[in-house]
């Protein structure tokens, strides 16, 4: 009777020891799939990944012009601002240049503005030229007309002196038909005085008909001679409006050199002001390889400038994690530097292609075909794409390029 009793008594304890032991263990398994469940929605819906990288944007410093580097303002590493000066170029022969293009565009615009007051008055003397051509061309045309005129007395003044010169014929032989008649008292010595002054008269009357015809032969040649002066002044006259018209062209092939002399100036003065070189922004040197004192060739590069403006990671996700990523989500950052401090991000765009695994499809032969795998792996890895994140507010000279990152995506 005590025996059984004892054992009830044992038994019962332990019972409700394992019930509760496996109530216990139920309950951890139960709280180990839910946290699990809840892991894998979270890593899911919220991607993240460690594959990620801090990227800025960087340029190459590399001189305009060569020369002497007469002054070297930065260091390796050292954060400059926008506008500071980074260094100098001997700008002694830049000067000289500029000065001498500069020269030459004066002397250039000096003959222009010499050759527009020649033009001047040669235009004025082309236009006095010119109405000297109508002038000369008119006295031409009346000498012409003179000629023809003194032509015409002269054939005139040589009719009348054939007619005075019968007339007068007549009246002589007239007179010498009287004579003998005088004294045989056949005529009256009226009459033989009247034949007498009628051949004297007829005689002067050739005499001036000789003197006619040669005022009329020495105005034809009076006339000749200035239809010839016409001619030569018309030649004259003709060669100054010509000459005028080529002095006004030889101005053109002057101010067609404006635009290569000023072309020099502003050749010169580019050269002349990259001879100083400043930040184009808020940045930090790196890789400094040249020292102060050194000969600067123009386009090797001197060091590098990092724009820290702006940062951004670049993140490869899996391409099943995609449809959870979408621009404009807010992301995490962690950087290995300072692991403990959370920098804000956003999603700026996805890529959208990767270099095709060559183990799948093969590789492009020389003929431009693809190589196909002939063999087949059971085993597909996920293609990642990368993920632009940019960097809100960036921490001041904290970030640096090529920086193991980590990233938590909020897609939901």
């Amino acid at each position: 009777m005590e025996g059984n009793v004892t054992g009830t008594s044992t038994t019962t304890p332990a019972r409700r020891q394992t019930l509760f032991g496996k109530f216990v263990s139920a309950a951890v398994i139960a709280a180990a799939i839910v946290s699990g469940v809840f892991v894998i929605l979270d890593t899911t819906q919220d991607p993240r990944t460690d594959d990620a990288e801090v990227f800025a944007n960087f340029i190459g410093i590399a001189p305009v012009v060569e020369g002497p580097l007469i002054q070297l303002r930065v260091k390796d590493n050292q954060a400059v601002h926008q506008g500071e000066l980074l260094f100098t170029i001997d700008d002694a022969p830049y000067l000289y240049a500029l000065e001498s293009a500069k020269s030459q565009q004066a002397a250039l615009e000096g003959q222009i503005a010499n050759m527009q007051r020649q033009i001047s008055s040669q235009i004025s003397g082309s236009r006095a030229a010119q109405a000297a051509v109508r002038s000369s061309e008119a006295s031409a045309d009346r000498a012409v007309a003179a000629v023809q005129q003194a032509e015409a007395s002269i054939n005139q003044a040589r009719a009348a002196l054939q007619q005075a010169t019968a007339q007068s014929a007549y009246a002589a032989n007239n007179l010498s038909r009287l004579q003998p008649l005088l004294a045989k008292h056949f005529i009256t010595v009226d009459q033989l005085d009247l034949a007498k002054t009628n051949a004297d008269a007829q005689a002067e009357a050739v005499r001036q008909a000789t003197a006619q015809l040669a005022l009329a032969r020495a105005r034809l040649q009076e006339a000749k001679a200035q239809k010839e002066q016409a001619d030569v002044t018309i030649e004259q006259s003709s060669a100054q409006y010509t000459q005028s018209k080529s002095a006004v062209e030889l101005v053109s092939p002057l101010t067609a050199q404006r635009a290569g002399r000023a072309a020099a100036v502003h050749k010169a003065q580019y050269d002349y002001d990259h001879c100083r070189v400043y930040a184009p922004f808020d940045a930090r040197v790196t890789n400094l390889q040249i020292s102060e004192g050194a000969y600067a060739h123009a386009g090797q590069r001197m060091f590098t400038l990092i724009d820290t403006r702006n940062w951004w990671v670049i993140a490869n996700f899996r391409e099943s994690q995609l449809k959870y990523i979408r621009p404009g989500a807010r992301v995490d950052v962690y950087t290995m530097t300072q692991s403990s401090e959370r920098l804000n991000g956003q999603v700026e765009s996805i890529g959208y292609g990767v270099l095709p695994d060559p183990s799948v499809i093969g590789t492009l032969n020389q003929d431009g075909l693809p190589d196909a795998l002939r063999t087949l792996n059971w085993v597909h890895l996920a293609s990642r794409y990368p993920v632009r994140i940019s960097i809100a507010d960036p921490p001041k000279a904290r970030l640096r390029i090529g920086e193991t990152s980590a990233v938590i995506v909020h897609g939901h």
